[in-house]
């Protein structure tokens, strides 16, 4: 849990459910699962199930306890979908990549305009996701292309609203190339969609930085209105 969050493209991060389950490739090295085992073998009790899927009732209401409006990454250390009408003042960006069951829930949830929804999009076996969230009518609906472990070329980004991109980190990070990051940044510019690039990745995520043509690239979509 935490009110200020590491993650470059959000401001905060809230848990009411963690752990997960393994379902594409872009899970193979799932930095969630390696944190909730670090934190159980540090004793952290909200970890005592590893990443077994465990809610957290009292947490639930947390964001009612944060005065102040920011963006908020729902269950970054799980996949789950919660109901966020009555924090009208913050963002909540929703990220899974269960796309088929979400498409099958889209048209019986509620969808408040400040519900960001998006699917993640590691390579080209998994492009049909984005055609899911197309489906989706959340305000703002997003791309989250992390870890890219292959080619987008060809990919179509109508009634998308902002892409990020990113490496892999960690111990056995799969290398991410240039060709496919520029493939989406000339699909971005091209579809007038925001560009975010989070992170090179690699073991040492903090050495290859974040820069690419030499600046930062730190695209957002435009608020709805409370």
């Amino acid at each position: 849990m935490a009110a200020n969050s590491h993650i470059e493209w959000t401001e905060a991060t809230w848990n009411p459910v963690t752990g997960c389950t393994k379902i594409s490739a872009g899970c193979k090295n799932c930095y969630a699962e390696r944190l909730a085992f670090r934190l159980q073998a540090m004793g952290n009790p909200r970890y005592r199930n590893g990443f077994k899927v465990t809610l957290h009732v009292d947490l639930i209401e947390l964001p009612k306890r944060w005065r102040e409006p920011r963006l908020i990454f729902v269950n970054s250390m799980s996949d789950l979908f919660h109901e966020m009408r009555e924090c009208s003042h913050h963002t909540f960006q929703i990220l899974t990549k269960r796309s088929a069951r979400l498409r099958k829930l889209a048209r019986e949830l509620d969808w408040p305009q400040n519900v960001w929804m998006g699917v993640s999009v590691e390579d080209s076996r998994v492009l049909w996701r984005v055609d899911d969230l197309r489906k989706v009518p959340a305000a703002i609906r997003f791309l989250s292309c992390e870890p890219l472990i292959g080619s987008l070329a060809g990919i179509d980004l109508t009634d998308i609203h902002w892409v990020i991109v990113g490496g892999e980190s960690g111990w056995g990070a799969r290398p991410m190339k240039i060709e496919w990051i520029r493939e989406i940044f000339r699909a971005c510019r091209k579809q007038d969609v925001p560009f975010f690039f989070k992170q090179w990745g690699g073991v040492r995520k903090h050495v290859t930085g974040r820069h690419l043509n030499g600046r930062t690239y730190d695209d957002m979509p435009v608020r709805a209105a409370a």
